[in-house]
């Protein structure tokens, strides 16, 4: 019998403010343990929050991308649990009265769309970090990151595979980078996933979930719900029964393991914190953040259909950072022919960049310097098969297009004088294989523009020696 997974995501996104969410200590990456750490936020008595507004503007972007409900009115609550690297012993954060409610994020998988409904997104501070190694058996605590500001927005328990987790997470991250809420480092824990996962018969109630905490990367996203799928559906098949509970997954092992039982929401005793008013948002506030909205990922990829003529899967590759959006765009600027541009973006750039494993703002070809090489190869100058050379020579740092095609001797023979003279030599050179094509062995034509080419080291003008090689090989 088979068995349906249900998964929900929570997503904890760091916010691109320069200082904390209730402090003015920085939000700097990779600070010495505690030195961003000021007196709110490791909690000295007396010390009292001051709410960023930097922070409150992401939120109301966020809120407007996915046509959600940016409430006028939100409230900070105080979430209550003990941990080493939580000062205050509680987390500030928005329970029942989130700045945003509901909107919906349209993924594609496999060619298919599908909308993911949102439950809701809130501000709250990150807590800080506990260090487990080179402390010979003792745990150390840096509270660089204890009131950093993060917006964890909830997803409904909409999607039925890893493969549509990953999908939404993904387009999650490139949503929130458009937007230039948040920098979506994984590495860095910039943008941390959280799981709920369970199974359950089909058309039965919900099953009993558990939730896989911080993952960092959408491999291990994918990777880490295919293994709790099978772990569940194990256990259920074998007479067990499934406990709500917190888990992490092991990368190594590549399987998750069980942390702690899972709270429910009064566990944490929330209550509004005494210390915070109200969050208002005007309307006038709302309006003036909309007008600065930028183009977002979906109506580019329309656009890029429309205007471009560009498949959706093209447009979908090519929207899926604003980074390669950009070059991309740059690209068919200076070089109208947007299908070639984008197979060149999605192709040697992609792959290139992909085997450097750098991204494309560290691309050592500039999207000027891609597009005269589309320019040579559109004027008859190079060959595709040629333009792959000068593209590695490029890449190498030999210099733009031209250059290479200078220093390298590599300008594509259009000599018909030339050409035929070659394709003489060629077939005055292979008598037998002249006869057979003449008898009617029509494949053997490769051979012969293969001959072509070995002459002319790739440089013959692929067109001009085909009509020559036809004519001549007539008879």
């Amino acid at each position: 019998m088979q068995w349906e997974v249900v998964i929900g995501l929570e997503v904890h996104a760091q916010l691109s403010t320069e200082s904390k969410i209730f402090s003015g200590a920085s939000t700097a990456f990779g600070a010495a343990p505690n030195a961003q750490a000021c007196a709110v936020d490791i909690a000295l008595p007396g010390v009292l929050p001051v709410l960023n507004r930097g922070a409150v503007e992401c939120a109301i972007k966020f809120g407007l991308a996915v046509g959600a409900k940016v409430n006028r009115r939100s409230v900070f609550s105080r979430k209550n649990y003990f941990y080493p690297d939580l000062p205050k012993g509680y987390q500030i954060s928005q329970f029942d009265l989130p700045v945003v409610s509901g909107g919906e994020l349209v993924i594609f998988v496999d060619g298919a769309e599908k909308m993911v409904r949102l439950t809701r997104a809130h501000l709250e501070e990150d807590a800080g970090k506990s260090l487990h190694e080179d402390f010979h058996g003792k745990t150390g605590i840096d509270l660089n990151r204890a009131g950093t500001p993060l917006l964890e927005i909830v997803s409904e328990p909409d999607m039925r595979s890893s493969l549509e987790a990953v999908a939404y997470a993904k387009e999650l991250h490139s949503l929130v980078r458009y937007l230039d809420i948040c920098d979506g480092n994984m590495q860095e824990g910039s943008f941390r996933c959280d799981a709920n996962v369970s199974v359950r018969r089909p058309g039965a109630p919900l099953g009993t979930r558990r939730e896989i905490k911080n993952l960092n990367s959408f491999r291990f996203l994918q990777q880490a719900i295919e293994y709790e799928i099978q772990w569940q559906i194990d256990t259920l098949e074998s007479g067990g029964k499934i406990h709500q509970a917190t888990v992490l997954f092991d990368s190594d092992k590549g399987e998750t393991r069980a942390m702690r039982s899972k709270e429910e929401a009064h566990d944490y005793r929330y209550f509004p914190d005494p210390d915070l008013l109200p969050l208002e948002i005007s309307g006038e506030w709302m309006a003036e953040v909309r007008s600065r909205l930028p183009e977002l990922p979906q109506a580019k990829r329309a656009r890029y259909i429309s205007a471009f003529g560009l498949s959706a899967y093209d447009a979908g590759v090519l929207t899926s950072s604003k980074e390669l959006a950009a070059y991309f765009e740059e690209v068919a600027e200076i070089y109208p022919e947007p299908k070639a541009c984008a197979n060149w973006v999605m192709g040697e750039i992609s792959g290139w960049l992909n085997k450097a494993g750098i991204d494309i703002h560290d691309c050592p070809i500039s999207s000027r310097a891609l597009a005269g090489l589309l320019i040579r190869i559109g004027d008859g100058t190079i060959s595709g098969k040629i333009a792959k050379e000068v593209f590695e020579a490029m890449w190498n740092g030999e210099g733009g297009a031209d250059d290479v095609i200078e220093s390298r001797g590599f300008k594509q023979i259009s000599d018909t004088g030339a050409l035929e003279k070659i394709v003489d030599e060629i077939i005055e050179g292979n008598p037998s294989q002249v006869a057979d094509y003449r008898a009617g062995r029509d494949k053997l034509f490769a051979f012969f523009v293969g001959q072509a080419m070995k002459a002319t080291k790739g440089q013959a003008n692929p067109a001009q020696l085909s009509e020559i090689l036809k004519k001549k090989l007539a008879g």
